[in-house]
């Protein structure tokens, strides 16, 4: 969507401001003004949003947040959703369900997220997700949330590890009640996108609380489990690769003013395929509180959640070995053609299992009337896959190779058109008897992330009237951080029987018929299943012992802080300031086991694969680091409605954890690219010196309007340095490649490696380009931040809207093919809400918009498509503790879209469908 789609769609949204309902909540306050506001009980939208602007207006710090409208009610279905609607914060988004967050256009990895301020581990089972120090949201329950503080600046009680932002997310106490409170809730969450599951799936929640001997004990236990089928149409590609087939490619049509170098890009693929998912989710809290005299609140609390999902894949494609065609202006083969070859029938299951606990000890007590100390303690391990499972398992067929005549495809619309003569195979490339078998892969891959964190804090309250110092802050917090990961996989080509595979074929249909030129596609998508191919390789005695490796990291950081609040008046208006400094001193440790490489084997023509030895040995190399952290932030009251800020820190985003892995990676094709990695665990961290300033006009009933603008200064960006070198054997000689003068009989793919095929001392040396990750460069990073927030008086309606501008000094060049570093989720944003509230009745639509952001950066780069999605919510309450709900997400049916470098190197086009859920709540 571009700018005036956008305002076109904002003008329309704006229409249904009479009729729409919004659960939006917006706030700034720093962690110890949070603290000293009178909790007040949010019931409906109006006084969120009420309690939101107060809170903003009196806050010292730049800080956003959410809250929940009722018990177990935050604004949307899903945490990523309703973070979302806050201005500066924009998501990504798997499975058309809100995942990871950008703040301020940093990415997840750039944003830190906490519960109850305790730092959040994570794992991931798919080793293509990579390793994420990010949380998913799409972990936790939003109705297990009673709101969420986003920390745009730093402070220097508040954790290290966010540039963009510090997402703390707030779960209940009981303590925050009284006395006796429950809550139950039941949804049907029916997808219209099914296709394989259930269309209507349930979700059900709750929570009690209730104190307990005058009110010194309380107990709270909440639980929630959900399930969810869909499905997903995708249209793409694997890739595209830079002057592969250049001899191949007529040039004629490149503009050389902008692409001198003449360089070209073909695509691996082209594909069709469907994904059907199934999901389960369960959360859950249990929270002991206990006060055994004034002054002293001691809290031990346990957190849990559980997350199995299983995608079913099937995918139609072919690929591009030799591609010929003619480029655009920009160098992209857009009309590839290869003759000769076959199409590839795939299947494909991707398998993750997570289990987070969280274990925390909390002890709050007011030693005197000024003198305060904290202490608090947790234990936390997120653990995915954790038997081992097989996280990807895949199997492809194929026509016996060369016997289609044609294949192509065209890319100048919004997906390919498909090309495919099969008339040279008796009864076409569908029939089964023209159909082999081809390769299968497994990988197993569990990842364990534990963090042990122990903050001791403490507070010095000025009662005396004469001093502008209010307050001195102080702590002292150790953090444990540790990853294990365990990698096994296997890939080989195989020729099995396919006699007893249960193969069908379903006619494309509606496949992503939302978007133009489905026509063209595949005809038909291939039906089986993987599991009962790897079968038939396992009773045809084919299957291969994986390859192992294992990674770890340890981190261990000690962090002293002090700051002082300080309230004053200049020319008669007053002043709030907060002043600190954190100082953070880090040791790191990586390891990596796995086997040598004894020779390269010239297996397949696509193929060169490593060949280990039996010996597993480690590699551990170190580092460590000190920072220093301040924080200044200043509000003044010009009058009783203005009010201004500035607010400056230093703030860090450490470095990834896979960049940190010791281990060398190979990865070879017959012919190149022979690319390499080696992790590096002496990465400094990235910090950011940050600069606000805001201006905020505050009315009457929670209306409000501000504008602020930021800059942030950033070092030691992380880019893949390379250099062209060998790499030794076990015996400490160069490998070499056997696929140049191949000896006879090869290539071959038995199991049992033919000697004459594995690299030999007169096979020419490979020189592998090896990337290692370092710190290598500097940006700067502006922005400006517009919020809305207006009530029409007591009529019931309301309206917000935001909207933000992010830039930074140094654009991705699509020409630069020597850009390592580029600032991914860098895009503009923007809300608009409607809401209507009454005695009984709310309703809203919230349209989120974002514009184009380049997603990952890698040999080559990726880019999602700027998109728009409107979702409703309603509510009706049947008498003051039942209610009814109503969700409507993604109502006009959007889909997404990726490129590569430029627009016409699609990489994936996916449509997913709306998505409605019908609920009923009780309160007790």
């Amino acid at each position: 969507m571009n700018q005036s789609t956008f305002k076109k769609s904002t003008l329309y949204a704006a229409m249904l401001v009479a009729m729409s309902g919004g659960a939006y909540a917006q706030q700034e306050s720093s962690g110890e003004d949070a603290q000293n506001i009178e909790v007040i009980e949010v019931q409906g939208i109006r006084s969120a949003l009420t309690k939101s602007a107060a809170i903003k207006r009196d806050s010292d710090g730049i800080v956003d947040a959410i809250t929940a409208e009722d018990i177990g009610k935050l604004p949307d279905t899903n945490l990523a959703e309703s973070l979302q609607r806050i201005s500066g914060v924009s998501i990504d988004r798997a499975n058309n369900e809100g995942n990871k967050v950008t703040v301020r256009g940093f990415g997840p990895d750039f944003n830190l997220v906490t519960l109850n301020g305790r730092q959040m581990p994570n794992s991931s089972a798919l080793q293509s997700a990579g390793i994420s120090r990010s949380f998913n949201f799409r972990e936790i329950a939003a109705e297990s949330v009673s709101g969420v503080n986003v920390y745009k600046t730093g402070r220097a009680n508040v954790s290290s590890g966010g540039i963009g932002a510090t997402i703390d997310i707030q779960s209940a106490r009981p303590f925050d009640y009284d006395e006796f409170t429950a809550f139950a809730s039941a949804k049907a969450i029916y997808d219209t996108s099914v296709e394989s599951g259930d269309d209507i799936t349930p979700e059900i929640s709750g929570m009690i609380s209730s104190t307990f001997l005058d009110g010194t004990l309380g107990l709270l236990l909440s639980a929630s489990h959900s399930e969810r089928d869909s499905h997903t149409d995708v249209v793409g590609t694997d890739g595209w690769v830079r002057n592969r087939s250049a001899d191949n490619v007529d040039k004629s049509a490149i503009d050389t003013s902008k692409n001198p170098e003449q360089a070209i890009w073909t695509p691996w693929t082209a594909r069709v395929e469907h994904f059907d998912t199934e999901r389960e989710r369960q959360n859950a809290q249990a929270v002991l509180q206990f006060q055994p005299f004034d002054g002293l609140v001691a809290t031990v609390d346990y957190t849990m959640s559980r997350l199995k999902e299983v995608s079913q894949t099937n995918r139609m494609a072919f690929w591009f070995d030799s591609p010929m065609g003619s480029a655009d202006v920009n160098g992209t083969l857009i009309d590839p053609r290869d003759p000769d070859d076959e199409l590839n029938f795939w299947a494909w299951e991707y398998y993750e299992e997570k289990e987070n606990d969280s274990i925390g000890v909390n002890i709050e007590w007011q030693a005197t009337d000024s003198l305060s100390f904290g202490l608090d303690l947790h234990d936390s391990t997120s653990h995915s896959n954790p038997d081992g499972q097989t996280a990807e398992t895949l199997a492809n067929l194929k026509n016996p190779p060369g016997s289609v005549a044609l294949i192509g495809a065209d890319f100048d619309g919004e997906i390919p058109a498909i090309i495919v003569d099969d008339s040279s195979l008796p009864g076409g490339g569908y029939a089964k008897q023209n159909i082999v078998s081809d390769l299968y892969q497994k990988r197993g891959y569990e990842m364990e992330n534990n963090i042990k964190q122990y903050h001791l804090s403490g507070s010095w309250e000025n009662l005396g009237t004469d001093s502008a110092l209010a307050r001195i802050n102080f702590g002292v917090v150790r953090t444990e951080y540790e990853v294990d990961t365990y990698l096994s996989e296997v890939f080989s080509f195989v020729d099995v029987p396919l006699d007893n595979l249960d193969l069908d074929f379903i006619e494309l249909g509606d496949t992503a018929d939302q978007f133009p030129g489905t026509e063209n596609l595949f005809p038909l998508i291939p039906q089986y299943n993987v599991h009962q191919f790897i079968d038939i390789v396992a009773a045809e005695g084919k299957f291969v012992e994986p390859s192992i490796r294992t990674n770890g990291i340890s981190e261990d950081t000690t962090a002293l802080y002090v700051s002082v609040d300080v309230d004053t008046e200049f020319n008669e208006m007053p002043v709030k300031m907060n002043a600190g400094v954190r100082y953070e001193s880090t040791d790191v440790t990586a390891y990596s086991i796995q086997n040598g490489i004894l020779a390269m084997n010239y297996r397949h023509v696509q193929e060169l694969r490593p060949v280990f030895d039996d010996v597993p040995s480690e590699q551990a190399l170190s580092g460590d680091y000190t920072r220093i952290l301040p924080n200044l932030d200043v509000s003044m009251t010009v009058t009783d409605e203005l009010v201004t800020r500035f607010s400056y820190s230093r703030t860090l985003a450490r470095a990834g954890i896979s960049a940190m892995f010791p281990a060398t990676v190979v990865n070879a094709r017959p012919g190149g690219p022979f690319n390499a990695s080696q992790g590096n665990p002496n990465l400094l961290p990235i910090t950011s010196d940050n600069f606000d300033v805001s201006v905020e006009y505050y009315l009457d009933d929670g209306s409000y309007a501000s504008v602020g603008y930021f800059k942030k200064y950033v070092e030691n960006f992380i880019g893949a340095g390379t250099e062209n070198r060998a790499i030794n054997d076990v015996n400490g000689e160069p490998l070499r490649d056997p696929s140049v003068d191949p000896r006879p009989g090869c290539p071959d793919a038995s199991e049992i490696p033919n000697s004459a095929c594995l690299s030999q001392a007169s096979d020419p040396v490979i020189s592998w380009e090896v990337a290692t990750p370092d710190n290598i460069q500097n940006r700067v990073v502006d922005g400006w931040e517009f919020n809305v927030q207006y009530m029409f008086a007591d009529s019931g309606f309301g309206a917000v809207a935001n909207y933000t501008l992010v830039d930074s000094d140094e654009a991705f060049d699509p020409y630069n093919f020597e850009q390592t570093i580029a600032l991914t989720g860098l895009s503009d944003s923007g809300n608009l809400i409607g809401f209507y509230e009454g005695d009984n009745f709310q309703i809203r639509f919230a349209y989120n918009w974002r514009d184009e952001f380049l997603l990952s950066l890698g040999n080559e780069p990726t880019f999602t498509e700027a998109y728009g999605q409107l979702d409703m919510s309603a509510s009706y309450d049947i008498t003051e503790a039942l209610t009814i709900t109503f969700d409507g997400l993604n109502l006009t049916d959007e889909t997404a879209r990726r490129h590569g470098r430029f627009e016409e190197q699609l990489l994936s086009a996916e449509q997913y469908g709306p998505r409605y859920n019908l609920g009923i709540s009780y309160k007790f």
